[in-house]
């Protein structure tokens, strides 16, 4: 997948970030009111235009969180709950800093990104069909929009990610968990965003479409020159995609820039084992120095 970034606008200058967190922490809310601890905590990333930056921690590392909040997801209601707070530091969108955004400007932006959350192919609606689906941010936008256009913008994106004829007419439980996750990658793109935040792009499908899904997503940003922020448990899912990295362990940076780097000479315990890990799936790569190949632990 193309993740060199651009290094200058068309004038000529610096080109202005795609994402910037500087220093950010992020809390969920308690039902007493009392703080409660940091999901994130002093996070600095930044993402460049056309840049592909992947995102990898465990369970409970503040990855899907931080997700949450790039893509401008907006605590309401019982959803409440789901998403956290901006506790401290800050972080901008499209060049539009988050944490005092008002709604019109949230939603503004929000138009310009594309979001895939986790298991996203289970959360599709179940009496929509995949055109319906993949149709509805359009008129969301704008309910005036031409039906037609729509229409052949949808087929035009199934064809792009592999579709076969006819799946514009089914419903989520007619398609197979890669065929559900492929429209939800429709659904995220048909805006064209600027920025794609994808969390766990494979959740939820089958191994034998994993890849498949993969591989059409860094066809899918090569083409269209968005960037992208890939966010998963699976370094070699991240591999397959980019070779930037940011670690986050326990809502800690703990590791970031290109893999290579990252992962030679590790420090932080967490971030030793990625690198074991990745050593012992491929036994023919020689092992950076401070690596442990499986068997010598």
């Amino acid at each position: 997948m193309t993740h060199t970034p651009r290094d200058a606008d068309a004038g000529g200058g610096p080109a202005e970030p795609v994402l910037d967190a500087r220093d950010l922490r992020l809390a969920y809310p308690s039902r007493r009111g009392a703080e409660t601890p940091p999901a994130v905590d002093g996070v600095t990333l930044r993402l460049q235009p056309g840049e592909v930056l992947g995102v990898v921690g465990a369970s409970g590392s503040g990855k899907s969180s931080l997700a949450r909040v790039l893509a401008g997801l907006v605590p309401s209601g019982d959803e409440a709950a789901a998403v956290p707070r901006i506790t401290g530091g800050d972080a901008s969108v499209l060049g539009q800093g988050l944490r005092r955004m008002g709604r019109r400007a949230r939603t503004r932006t929000t138009y310009g990104i594309g979001y895939v959350p986790q298991d996203a192919g289970t959360t599709l609606h179940p009496q929509l069909t995949a055109s319906e689906a993949i149709a509805e941010p359009i008129f969301s936008r704008d309910r005036r929009f031409d039906s037609q256009v729509a229409a052949r913008r949808v087929v035009t994106l199934l064809a792009a990610l592999d579709l076969p004829p006819g799946t514009q007419d089914r419903y989520p439980h007619e398609l197979s968990s890669g065929q559900r996750q492929r429209v939800a990658l429709a659904r995220a793109l048909v805006l064209g965003p600027r920025l794609l935040i994808a969390d766990e792009p494979t959740s939820g499908v089958d191994v034998m479409s994993r890849v498949a899904v993969l591989d059409l997503l860094r066809d899918l940003q090569s083409r269209g020159g968005f960037s992208a922020l890939v966010v998963s448990h699976d370094l070699a899912v991240v591999e397959r995609l980019t070779d930037r990295l940011a670690v986050l362990h326990r809502g800690t940076l703990v590791g970031y820039g290109d893999i290579d780097d990252v992962l030679r000479d590790p420090t932080h315990p967490y971030v030793r084992g990625l690198a074991e890990s990745r050593a012992a799936a491929d036994p023919g790569r020689v092992p950076a120095t401070g690596e442990t190949t499986a068997g010598e632990a």
